[in-house]
């Protein structure tokens, strides 16, 4: 439990004044703002020392006030003054202190606990840290706060927001140290780990009768303490800022994260070789090595889209360098590669090697953008070339300096950037005397919002370098928004059947915390992978939003023909089933650039009404349509599935299955479970091309998925260039298909959106029907009969009507 004994607490309200969007309220020698951003969402702000912070982070990139004043209504009492909106009722109690938002209906939203002495904890401060604690049930359930390990329903357990460097003995060692024998917090490989390497101060608490949840964001970047453990109430604590939270009243999971996300952004639309399968491995290549290793793709049929070089590429670990011994020809190598479908991305460090003579550094020191100490002097860390300076991207001119030089480094035909060591990891050396800010801004202020802005700094260089190209980053760390310009990978796992199994929370929690662009290094990246476990978990990676295979310098050999012909075989295969899924799940991205809905997602997220999914982490959804469970034990031949919601159909005998029931599936090696959502549309690439470039089929195929009850569903398929910005201005085909079913007639309609784009070569879909054996269907009145199994439909980017009898 985190300890607040000497805490001071605020206990009395003064003046209260009534403002545009709220109220404005004196406790103790604080101001206390109650503003409200939308009718369901609020912020709550205490001032320091009178004054509030207007920017505490670079998580909010609105401005949440921009918005219509939504109608307010005041009342007040002697006790407390309430404010009314249509969604919610905020009520600020006087004497004792505290604040409570239920909704419209009475249902609690967030109420302020009271201690065993009956004194209440709506806020109290000590030095410069402050806390809140809260009301809730003990069988309630919490999910978010980003990159956890551990179960997805964080209830039960207290959790730190400090972005670390997990696998580093020193910067870990205040986490393990203490810990009982056999407590596995204490080792840092373990999946009860915490805390990891991305901090997002954001969750969501569900009641256990009702199942409404609500939603709180605390915009502040402090080192934080979120405590879950007690059953009747919780706990967060930050080390220093402001107090400024964001209260969501929901009551469900998507509105909530469509409301967080109108405040931190959402992901831009990636291009679409991003979401093919990515080959990267810690190793001293040479420049031949490459080319063979893309051949060898090429020659087994296995498809890829991207290539990686880890540090072992640069003269020295010095970054934006090349080791021009082993990359004799770095351009015409990229070139050539470019020519065969794969695109090529170098990690980049925030660490620049301490060295004067070395470019970057000297410019660096020349424009005073390195990361300063209290007395003044460069801070000095230890990474990979030995001493190092940071840049100092609080400032403007640092981040620009940095996109500089990533643009840079990209003409030289790279296609994306991978920020690691960006916590900022440190080595030896304490990060702690690292100031930003010109030395101004502590370090405990930004250490959770250097990955931040390192991405923003990357991104704002690439745009620059590609104007017309969609950027794609990869980061290890990062902060509540990075989704705006980064991907994240979950870091330095381990190949151990926990660590699969624990990537599967990891991501829901990242999904469900703004975050869709994730994955895990497949195969584990520290460590000697079974072959079952690769394969395993190629099968899983594949469904999985980011797939790539990646492990340390050292290991086994862990591509994907190096564990012979069997499981080369079978990896090829679900690598290939993602291939011919990609307009699916590039349909995924598109919503969730739209609605900041996950693409990997728990069960709960479209199942809340469902007290069968509130602790399922072995399963998840991938997009709307698609339920996976993976194996994610050695030696498994079955396991149990749970169906919630709607009818489904298994995925490899087609047969549909009953929903709301757990169901036992055989798990061959060939396979992992897979369902689909009755009534689904599922648009899918005739084949699995080599890679994405280029590849514009004639051909679109769409799986339908009869509807077993009565009632209408959408899907989705959106086709553009896949590369660069032409569709935010109209070149693109955006086809929802709204299922009905009425009785035996089911009918499809078909809303196209668009001006089309000139790389399109599609003719026609290719529709073949699950659940149903028409023989014929009608398409704008025509018969369009059967031939090889499905109905090929004429179709350019038009919409239309098809109907059949089921």
């Amino acid at each position: 439990m985190l300890e607040t004994d000497h805490f001071i607490r605020f206990e009395r309200v003064g003046t209260v004044t009534r403002t545009e969007r709220g109220l404005l309220a004196e406790v103790h020698t604080e101001q206390l703002r109650i503003d409200v951003v939308r009718d369901d969402v609020v912020r709550i702000a205490m001032s320091r020392g009178g004054v509030f912070d207007e920017r505490p982070t670079y998580a909010v990139c609105v401005d949440p006030f921009a918005g219509p004043v939504p109608d307010l209504r005041v009342e007040r009492d002697a006790d407390r003054v309430r404010l009314f909106t249509d969604a919610l009722v905020v009520s600020l109690w006087l004497d004792p202190f505290r604040i409570d938002v239920h909704r419209a209906d009475g249902s609690p939203v967030i109420e302020t606990a009271a201690d065993d002495d009956g004194r209440y904890w709506a806020y109290a401060t000590l030095n410069d840290a402050f806390t809140v604690r809260r009301r809730c049930g003990g069988a309630d359930a919490v999910y978010g706060l980003g990159e956890k390990g551990g179960r997805h329903n964080r209830k039960g357990r207290d959790f730190t927001m400090w972005n670390t460097d997990v696998l580093s003995p020193v910067e870990s060692a205040e986490f393990t140290a203490g810990r009982e024998p056999g407590d596995p917090r204490g080792d840092r490989t373990s999946t009860e780990f915490d805390p990891y390497y991305v901090t997002v101060p954001f969750f969501y608490h569900q009641r256990y009768d009702g199942g409404q949840m609500a939603g709180s964001f605390v915009d502040n970047s402090y080192r934080a303490y979120y405590d879950f453990t007690a059953a009747e109430e919780y706990r967060i604590a930050f080390s220093g800022g402001q107090y400024v939270e964001y209260v969501f009243a929901g009551p469900s999971m998507p509105g909530i994260l469509t409301a967080y996300t109108d405040l931190t952004g959402r992901a831009a639309l990636p291009p679409i070789w991003a979401l093919g399968y990515h080959q990267c491995r810690w190793h001293r290549y040479t420049q031949d090595d490459i080319e063979a290793i893309a051949r060898r793709h090429r020659d087994d049929d296995f498809p890829c889209d991207a290539l990686w070089l880890d540090i072992e590429y640069m003269d020295g670990y010095r970054v934006f360098t090349w080791d021009t011994e082993a990359f004799p020809d770095a351009p015409g190598m990229l070139d050539r590669l470019a020519q065969q479908g794969f695109r090529v991305i170098t990690i980049i460090d925030p660490g620049v090697k301490h060295e004067p003579g070395y470019w970057v550094f000297d410019q660096g020191r020349e424009r005073d953008l390195f990361c300063r100490t209290e007395g003044g002097d460069t801070y000095v860390g230890q990474v990979w070339p030995g001493d190092t300076a940071f840049p100092d991207f609080a400032t403007q001119e640092a981040r620009d300096w940095w996109g500089e030089l990533n643009a840079a480094h990209v003409e030289s035909g790279l296609a994306g950037i991978w920020n690691d060591m960006n916590e900022p990891a440190t080595g030896t050396i304490p990060s702690a005397p690292m100031r930003f800010d010109h030395g101004r801004a502590s370090h405990d202020r930004f250490h959770n919002q250097y990955a931040l802005l390192m991405a923003m700094g990357t991104h704002d260089g690439l745009l620059r370098a590609m104007p017309e190209r969609r950027t794609f980053i990869l980061s290890r760390a990062g902060f509540a928004g990075v989704q705006r310009y980064a991907a994240n990978w979950m870091g330095d796992n381990q190949s151990r059947w926990d660590h699969l199994w624990v990537s599967m929370t990891m991501a829901c929690g990242f999904g469900v915390s703004g975050q869709p662009f994730v994955g895990a290094d497949i195969g584990g990246f520290q460590g000697n992978a079974s072959a079952e476990l690769f394969l395993r978990w190629m099968q899983y990676g594949a469904l999985t939003p980011f797939c790539r295979n990646h492990s340390e310098i050292g290991n086994i050999e862990q591509y994907a023909w190096a564990f012979g012909d069997a499981v080369h075989g079978h990896a090829r295969e679900a690598v290939r089933l993602r291939y011919r899924l990609l307009p699916y799940l590039y349909a995924a991205f598109v919503r969730a650039s739209e609605t900041g809905e996950p693409v990997q997602r728990p069960l709960v997220f479209d199942h809340q009404d469902d007290a069968a999914v509130r602790d399922i982490d072995d399963e998840y959804l991938f997009g709307r349509d698609l339920l996976v469970a993976p194996v994610d034990a050695p030696g498994m031949t079955a396991r149990q599935v749970y169906l919630p919601g709607v009818d489904w159909y298994d995925w490899h005998s087609r047969e549909p299955v009953r929903g709301r029931q757990h169901v036992i599936v055989a798990t061959p090696m060939d396979r992992i479970p897979i369902f689909v959502r009755a009534g689904a549309v599922v648009p899918m690439w005739p084949e699995a091309p080599a890679s994405t470039a280029g590849y514009h089929p004639e051909v679109v195929e769409l799986h339908l998925f009869v509807p077993t009850a009565d009632g209408t569903m959408e899907s989705l398929l959106v086709e553009d260039d896949g590369v660069t910005f032409a569709a935010a201005r109209g070149a693109w085909l955006r086809t929802t298909f709204a299922v009905r079913r009425t009785g035996r007639e089911l009918t499809v309609e078909a809303l196209v959106e668009g001006d089309g784009y000139p790389e399109s070569r599609r003719q026609a879909f290719r529709l073949v029907v699950h659940g149903a054996d028409p023989a014929t269907v009608l398409v704008d009145g025509d018969t369009v009969e059967r031939a090889d199994g499905a109905f090929l439909l004429a179709n350019t980017g038009t919409g239309f009507r098809l109907t059949l009898q089921v």
